[in-house]
């Protein structure tokens, strides 16, 4: 799918067709569509910038007499030349070849597909794992700048490790989840997902394995095989990720490194139990295999507290335990933590120093003050009752439209419904035909290529109203595709 920033005036005397070519002209002459860059498809583009196929065909076609681009069956429409190429000493720069080989992989084409739609207006997005608008909480947002103008705080760059007063919060509330860790061995990042790739870039050696469960988040990622790693699912079941297997993929895959999302996973919603968590946590020091505890869900609980997290019951330094903020209070801060031994969090506090800098201070200490004002514990109560209602809602609504058509569990925390559709269908089918409804779907296969009949479904973001309607045209559109 593409996206653009500019669309054609309507109103204006200039054909439409003309507004577009001339449009095309500017990116090709200012370098922003180089040479050998791939335009996209007629039909895409006329959907993009809301007209008729047709008027952008006119406009394909003068620019291809005017030999700037060029179309070849099989291999869509290429920039040829840039008008100035013909003056030119020497010819631009091939970036196509330079995106090509450098060393971080794109996302998934699907990944790519849902980060776009996710900006289309009025779009349903059934799966996106992010808290609702409504449940960010702006006034209390407002409160906490408003108590930041009244106090005396820094704006320039933070210690590598990141804002000791938001270190100590952090200190105290994971004091009250069991984890007993000092400042010196929490290293604040830019959401748990920064803090992944500073480890897949710090701690690991290329062409090594890291184990994760079967489905996982990690596979819609290219984190850690942009590194040089390769990325082995082990089965997941009722109770988590199948532990004794661990002994095994170790020795087979040359495994450095087990990640795991224990609290609510995702996108399954699996809760690992306590004895679980206790197996894993054994094997991995028997194994001495380090462990990346991802628990960035844990306090959206809703039935009852999980348990404890491994981490607490680390004594050999074993987990890199990680939480984060985007889940609970807000995407848009951009403040996670991890916790480890303190070597290890120098060492990628120094990797960190040298890709960003440090994470913004502003948030860093609107963090601090949501932890020491008592406001995000009185959040997180608030934000309980609204997902726990939520994910009622929706599990109802399932009920009423896919009693025949899927089967799930009820998840007891998180974001996420995992939705297994008994039709045989093609997943990309459903994907395009639902998008083309205005309904956004996450795939199960992004996040494991077997997982072909999922889907996850969010109860977290779209409207009550928008999860009714896009449940119900989405079950309708699964049946027109399995006759």
């Amino acid at each position: 799918m593409l996206t653009t920033d500019w669309k054609p005036n309507k109103s204006s005397s200039v054909p439409l067709h003309q507004q577009i070519t001339d449009f095309m002209k500017q990116k090709i002459a200012n370098g922003e569509w180089t040479v050998g860059y791939r335009l996209p498809p007629q039909r895409t583009f006329a959907k993009a910038l809301g007209v008729n196929r047709s008027t952008v065909v006119t406009a394909y076609d003068e620019l291809i007499a005017e030999g700037l681009i060029e179309g070849k069956s099989g291999s869509g429409t290429r920039v040829v030349n840039n008008t100035w190429n013909l003056l030119a000493t020497a010819p631009p720069p091939d970036w196509n070849s330079y995106v090509k080989v450098g060393t971080h992989k794109p996302n998934l084409p699907t990944i790519q597909e849902i980060n776009q739609a996710e900006f289309t207006p009025n779009i349903i997005r059934l799966g996106t794992g992010e808290l609702s608008p409504s449940l960010i909480p702006g006034n209390s947002m407002k409160q906490i700048f408003q108590q930041l103008s009244n106090k005396e705080i820094t704006y320039g760059y933070e210690e590598p490790k990141g804002l000791l007063p938001l270190r100590k919060q952090i200190s105290n509330y994971l004091r009250t989840i069991g984890i007993s860790a000092s400042p010196s061995s929490i290293l604040i990042v830019s959401g748990a997902l920064q803090a992944l790739q500073l480890i897949s870039v710090g701690l690991l050696h290329r062409g090594s394995a890291v184990l994760t469960e079967k489905p996982s988040y990690l596979h819609s990622l290219n984190v850690f095989q942009s590194a040089g790693m390769r990325l082995v699912g082990i089965p997941l079941d009722k109770e988590g990720i199948q532990a004794k297997l661990i002994p095994a993929y170790k020795k087979q895959q040359n495994a450095a490194l087990l990640y795991t999302i224990p609290s609510f996973q995702n996108p399954t919603g699996t809760l690992m139990t306590e004895e679980r968590r206790q197996q894993l946590l054994d094997f991995c020091q028997q194994e001495q295999l380090p462990l990346i505890e991802d628990d960035v869900y844990r306090e959206l609980w809703l039935d009852e507290t999980p348990p404890t997290p491994m981490k607490a019951s680390d004594k050999q330094g074993l987990v890199l335990y990680l939480g984060s903020l985007s889940k609970t209070l807000s995407p848009g801060l951009r403040i996670g933590w991890m916790v480890g031994p303190e070597p290890v969090v120098d060492h990628l506090a120094d990797i960190k120093m040298q890709t960003d800098y440090g994470s913004s201070s502003l948030s860093q200490w609107a963090a601090a003050e949501w932890f020491s004002s008592g406001l995000y514990a009185q959040h997180l109560v608030e934000v309980r009752e609204q997902l726990k209602m939520r994910r009622d809602f929706t599990f109802d609504t399932l009920n009423k439209y896919f009693s025949e058509l899927a089967v799930w569990e009820k998840p007891s925390g998180g974001f996420y419904i995992w939705l297994h559709l008994l039709p045989s269908l093609s997943m990309r089918k459903l994907f395009e035909k639902a998008l083309a409804e205005g309904i956004l779907l996450n795939p199960g296969n992004v996040y494991d290529h077997q997982a072909e009949q999922y889907l996850r479904i969010s109860y977290s973001f779209a409207s009550l109203p928008s999860i009714d309607d896009g449940l119900k045209r989405l079950s309708q559109i699964v049946k027109a595709i399995a006759k």
